[in-house]
Order: C-alpha cells, then sequence, then structure tokens
C-alpha cells in the first residue's frame, strides 16, 4: 500500500470543498443515526455457547421439553438465629407450594431450606423479568426470623444482565471523559482537543449503527457487551489515528506558510500509517468469525466495521474539519514557519534515541530480560472462572449460593442437566456410582427424551467439580443418545472451545499481520522483528497481569476467553506504533540513512506514540467501570500491554535493533540517503 493518492488528497484539503467535504460526512452520518438508529435483537441462551458443543446440544434440547425450562432458580431460606422449628417448615412449604419443583429440602441441621423454582420464560429479558418478580413476592412477607435469597442459574443469569443495565450508557460517558482529558492534557489547548473528540465521538456512534446493522445483516449474535467494547475500540483507536495526524500536521505548519498545503503533505505521509494500522486490525479482528462462540464472531465483525469507520474519520472527515480553522486553533503554543521541527529539535526523545544508540546491545539485552522476568507469572496463570467468581461485588445470587453450600452440597444451587433417549433410571444409576455425584432424580420427559437432575458434591467452578463433570460422562457414555449438560458442564466445554480458538486463531492473527506487513513494508526482517515484539509485549502483559489479579485484586483465575481478546487487541493495535514509528524512520531513512532516520523518526514520533499509548491505555482500563471480571482482566492486560508496548517496546528495543541492524533492518528492500534536504515535493502547491 503506498500513501494516499494525490487526488484523493485534493478533494479532502481544498480551500473551497474542505468545508463540503466535511458537513457533507457529517449530515450523512447524523443521517445514518437518527434514521437508522442501532439494530436491536432478542439475545440466546446460545449466544455465549460454544457450537457443537455436548451442553449445548442439551439447552437446545430442553426447549423440546412441555415446560421449556432453559433455566431454574433456587429459593434459599435461612434461619437468622438458631434453626427453622416445625411450625417454619410448614409455612416455608405453604409460601412456595405450586412453585416449586419437587418437595421443600430441608438442611440436616435444619439452619435452611430450599425449593426448586423452574424458569419458563425465555431470553435475558425474560429470565431477569421472571427473578425480578419472585424476589419481590418472595421478599413481601417472610416468616419472622427466615432471611430469603434467590440464586441458582436463573438468579446469576439475571444479575449478570443487571450489570448490562445503562452499561453502555456509562461507558461511553467515561471513556468520553477519559478521551477529552487526556486530550487536553496533550494539547494544552482550550479548543483543539475538540476537534478530534468530536470527530471520533461521531464516528462511534455511526460505527454502533452500521456495525449492528451488519451483524443483523448477517445473522450474527450481538449483546450490550459487543457495543461497550466497539466504542472502547473506536474512541482508542480513532483517537489514536487523530493524534498521529494532528502532530504531523503541526509539525509541517513550522516548515510551510499556506496550511492546505501542509496538511495535503501531512495527510498523505500520516495516511499511510494509519492505512497500515487498519489493514492490520481489521485482518486481525476479522479472525474471530472462525470462534466457535456466536457471541466471539459477533465482537470480530462488529469491530471491523468500527475501525474502517474510524481510520475513515480520521482520515476524511478530521482534516477536512481541522484545516478549515486557523493556526490559532493551537493556541496558545501556536506553530509558526520557521520554529524548528519535531526530528530537528534536541527533544527528550531524541536524547533517549541518543542513549539508545550509544549502547544498543546493552538496551537490546536488557528490555528482553526485563520482558522475560515480567512473563515469568505465565508459569502460574489458572484459567476458568466459576460462576460465583465473574462479579467484582457480589450479587446476591453468589452470596445465597454460598449461603447454600454450607448446609446442602455444593451442587444443589445449580446441578448438571442430563437429558436421554435411554431408560432415565439407568442414568441414574450410573450417574450416582460416580464419587463425586450427591444424588440424581429423574425428571420431566417428552415421547423421545427424558430428564435426569445430578447434584455434585465438589464447589461449583471448582478443578474438582470440572472433573467429576468429565467422570459423569464417561460413566453415562454407554447409554444411547445421553447428553449432559448445566453450568458446569458448560463451564468445561467452554475452556475445552475457548483452546481451541486460541489454537487456531492465534497463529493465523500472526500469520495475517505478519502477512500485511510483509506487503505493505515490501521488508521481511522488519516485519519479523515488529510481530516478534508484540507476542513478546502480550507475555510480559500476561505474566505481569497474573501478580496484579492475584496479589491485589484477589481474582482466583483467568477468564477462558481473556487470553484470545487479549492477544488479538495487544497484537494488532499494538503493532500499530511500530507501523507508525518504522514508517516514519522509513521516510528519513530515505533523506538520512538508516541509522539517523531511525533516531530522527524516534524524537518526531515519541511524543505522540507516547501520548497515543497512554490514551489507549487508559481507554482499555476504562472497561473496570463495569462489576464484571472477565472486563477487568482485559482492561488490565491491555492497559499494561499497551503502556510496555508505548514506553519500552517502541521506545527502546525497536530502535535498538534496527540500529544494530543498519540496512539490514530494511532486508531486501535497499533504504539508501538519496536526498540531502527534505522537500515537500511530491506536494503540489495550494488549490
Amino acid at each position: 500500500m503506498t500513501r494516499l493518492g494525490q487526488a484523493t488528497v485534493d478533494l479532502i484539503v481544498h480551500r473551497r470543498r474542505s468545508w463540503l467535504v466535511a458537513l457533507l460526512l457529517v449530515l450523512v452520518a447524523g443521517g445514518v443515526i437518527g434514521a437508522m438508529k442501532e439494530a436491536t435483537r432478542t439475545t440466546s441462551a446460545l449466544d455465549g455457547l460454544p457450537v457443537g458443543a455436548e451442553s449445548t446440544a442439551v439447552v437446545e434440547a430442553l426447549q423440546t421439553f412441555p415446560k421449556k425450562e432453559g433455566s431454574s432458580a433456587v429459593v434459599l431460606y435461612t434461619a437468622d438465629n438458631g434453626t427453622f422449628d416445625d411450625a417454619t417448615v410448614s409455612t416455608l412449604r405453604t409460601t412456595l407450594q405450586g412453585k416449586i419443583a419437587g418437595p421443600l429440602q430441608v438442611s440436616q441441621d435444619k439452619t435452611a431450606a430450599i425449593g426448586i423454582v423452574p424458569i419458563t420464560a425465555t431470553g435475558n429479558s425474560g429470565i431477569s423479568t421472571a427473578v425480578k418478580e419472585l424476589r419481590a413476592t418472595l421478599k413481601a412477607s417472610p416468616p419472622a426470623g427466615v432471611t430469603v435469597q434467590v440464586t441458582g442459574p436463573a438468579a446469576v443469569q439475571a444479575d449478570l444482565g443487571a450489570v448490562f443495565e445503562g452499561a453502555n450508557t456509562r461507558l461511553l460517558l467515561a471513556t468520553a471523559s477519559v478521551v477529552a482529558l487526556l486530550l487536553l492534557i496533550t494539547y494544552r489547548s482550550p479548543v483543539l482537543w475538540l476537534v478530534p473528540l468530536l470527530v471520533v465521538g461521531i464516528a462511534d456512534r455511526l460505527a454502533a449503527v452500521l456495525a449492528t446493522h451488519v451483524l443483523k445483516t448477517f445473522n450474527v449474535a450481538w449483546d450490550e457487551s459487543t457495543i461497550g467494547i466497539l466504542s472502547v475500540l473506536v474512541f482508542g483507536a480513532g483517537t489514536d489515528y487523530a493524534l498521529l495526524l494532528i502532530s504531523r500536521y503541526r509539525d509541517e505548519l513550522r516548515r510551510e506558510p499556506d496550511r492546505y498545503a501542509a496538511m495535503r503533505y501531512a495527510l498523505r505521509h500520516t495516511g499511510e500509517a494509519v492505512l497500515l494500522s487498519a489493514t492490520t486490525v481489521v485482518l486481525g479482528v476479522l479472525t474471530l468469525l472462525l470462534s466457535v462462540f456466536p457471541g466471539t464472531r459477533g465482537l470480530g465483525l462488529a469491530s471491523a466495521v468500527g475501525i474502517v469507520v474510524a481510520a475513515g474519520y480520521a482520515l476524511v472527515v478530521l482534516p477536512a474539519v481541522l484545516v478549515l480553522f486557523g493556526r490559532w486553533v493551537f493556541w496558545p503554543v501556536v506553530p509558526r514557519v520557521g520554529q524548528a521541527a519535531l526530528v530537528d529539535q534536541r527533544s527528550f526523545w531524541r536524547r533517549v534515541g541518543d542513549q539508545v544508540a550509544a549502547r544498543p546491545r546493552a538496551f537490546v539485552i536488557g528490555t528482553l530480560v526485563l520482558l522475560a522476568l515480567m512473563a515469568g507469572g505465565l508459569t502460574q496463570v489458572r484459567s476458568g472462572l466459576s460462576q460465583t467468581d465473574q462479579f467484582l461485588a457480589k450479587p446476591e445470587a453468589i452470596a445465597a449460593s454460598e449461603r447454600l453450600a454450607k448446609s446442602f452440597p455444593a451442587g444443589n444451587s445449580d446441578p448438571l442437566i442430563v437429558v436421554t433417549e435411554g431408560d432415565p433410571a439407568a442414568v441414574v444409576a450410573a450417574a450416582t456410582t460416580v464419587p463425586s455425584v450427591a444424588s440424581a432424580t429423574a425428571g420431566q420427559r417428552t415421547d423421545r427424551l427424558a430428564q435426569v437432575s445430578v447434584v455434585l458434591k465438589p464447589e461449583p467452578g471448582s478443578d474438582e467439580a470440572r472433573t467429576a463433570v468429565r467422570d459423569v460422562r464417561a460413566a453415562l457414555h454407554g447409554i444411547p443418545g445421553t447428553l449432559v449438560g448445566g453450568t458446569e458442564a458448560r463451564g468445561v466445554d467452554a475452556a475445552d472451545a475457548a483452546s481451541r480458538d486460541r489454537g487456531i486463531i492465534f497463529p493465523l492473527i500472526l500469520g495475517l499481520v505478519l502477512l500485511a506487513l510483509l506487503v505493505l513494508l515490501r521488508s521481511v526482517v522488519a516485519p519479523l522483528i515488529l510481530v516478534g515484539t508484540v507476542i513478546l509485549t502480550f507475555l510480559a502483559s500476561v505474566g505481569a497481569s497474573w501478580w496484579i489479579f492475584t496479589k491485589v485484586f484477589g481474582f482466583s483465575a483467568l477468564d477462558v476467553g481473556a487470553p484470545l481478546y487479549t492477544f488479538l487487541f495487544l497484537v494488532a493495535l499494538g503493532v500499530d506504533y511500530n507501523i507508525f514509528l518504522v514508517t516514519r524512520a522509513r521516510e528519513e531513512a530515505v533523506e538520512h540513512g538508516s541509522r539517523a532516520g531511525m533516531l530522527r523518526a524516534l524524537a518526531a514520533t515519541g511524543g505522540v506514540i507516547t501520548s497515543a499509548g497512554i490514551l489507549l491505555a487508559a481507554v482499555f482500563a476504562v472497561l473496570g467501570v463495569l462489576p464484571l471480571v472477565v472486563l477487568a482482566q482485559i482492561g488490565v492486560i491491555i492497559c499494561l500491554g499497551v503502556l510496555l508496548d508505548t514506553l519500552v517496546v517502541r521506545t527502546v528495543l525497536v530502535p535498538a535493533i534496527a540500529l544494530l541492524l543498519g540496512d539490514r533492518f530494511w532486508w531486501p528492500r535497499q533504504v539508501t540517503a538519496v536526498r540531502a534536504t527534505p522537500t515537500h515535493a511530491a506536494v503540489q502547491p495550494g488549490v
């Protein structure tokens, strides 16, 4: 890919047309956002389940039963003081009469009692409404001295859904606020920061509308979390692209009296880096379409749409809008013709480059040792969050589940669901031979299928519970047409599916990003080095984050989906900063040679890339405003990884390697000094 063509640049940046281009695209975006709005869909219980898994087949099979019990709630009564007497137990049975499946179960110590309530509602909203109504009814007039709580899979799902009530609005406001603050700090101007913020804000809303309609057209699943992560991605990537363009534009204003000519030159050179970056990110996120999780596929397609919109607005709308203002928009630090450009200033980043140039081998060894030490935590990582560990703040369903486990077998709140075409009695007999099974009970049946509920002894989400699921499946293997599902079984299948996704998508992401860099940079050595450094960054960030999770936040495990998402975004977005650096280094090397070109590129891009990295890290950290452990983990890993990539890898490691290799860094492409002085000859005089 080459720089933006002259005709394209002239169309965007023109004395008489720029305002029209900007106005037209803003009006089109406003029309699309206002007229189409975001598409909607009814979420399904299958959205987060791996296609083809045994537990997924059980969920599908349950829809054929008369009551279509896709879920259930567990009502837990606990004695506030002492134990239940016979009169209280009788009152509880009367209260739950007609609501529960089977009899009220009283614990042996008589401190607690539970009843299983079938939930016939479907979809997240239907289940949430049913659980809210059940809680309201039971808590309206509980017996004296008795506490009532609702847990079980339906209650956990309802509490999880409550996390996303208004979540996108909170996430959008938090993201926009962080971006606004960092832009204000970066530019130190009361006006300039508003321009990229408004442009990226419009791009974000347009991306949400277009992405949801694309997903609906191709019948790809998505939910509220998809749009939330999409906003973070569009704001992060779009603002990064804006920072790069504005920095180059301001630099060109120090050499060019005509702001239109300065913007044309800046756009042609910056456009190449942005297009390279957007291409790698789009290719990366599209690999998620190969996932066996429908929701993950939706995030991949939505992210691709978002990056295309973000890059388009950064390369078309932003230059057209920005050039309409005079130099005063940079006030109070207004660029003037004759001021030294960044590459010629004795800046902090140039001094850093000189230090690296003096001892490049030492810096390579030192940074590699640092990254290796940080990656040491990988040896301790444990994956697989249970339902009780999914929330940063403990909701009622989780608290009740923990209390239930003190008086009943831990699996009582959420038993395994077995669906069989064979004799349910044979299933009960075979299941009870497994040592970790507390009980097995036959339930509903149709002409073809029968249900069996299997209660496990181990704590839900534990390694012992996962082993118990596999043991039950092995014990029932000989009974034809028998499938084991339920929350614990879904956890086992999700872990296996996530491992499968990583095995396919990890190497594919790397291969596609490497191929894109090979084609776009027309080099072999540089792409291999850039991809290698972002892999090191990922390993170091996950390893270091594990210590933060366990020592600071007290997380017991890493969510099975976190490695895939963090790897994708760190590789796809992390390579961006190296692209910004090496494309400028290649440009400077043509005039000054490889060694001087890298140092000049570091001086020119150091400040803006650091600002962009800090901003992107902060934007992903905003995911922590939602009380879900998986989003907090993704946010921390990406935040740390981007900071590492920005402040260590791009600042020290890549320049040090390039300085050691010299012209070999660009092999087989030849990069030699062919011009003595910089020129704007590539840009035609202002129109």
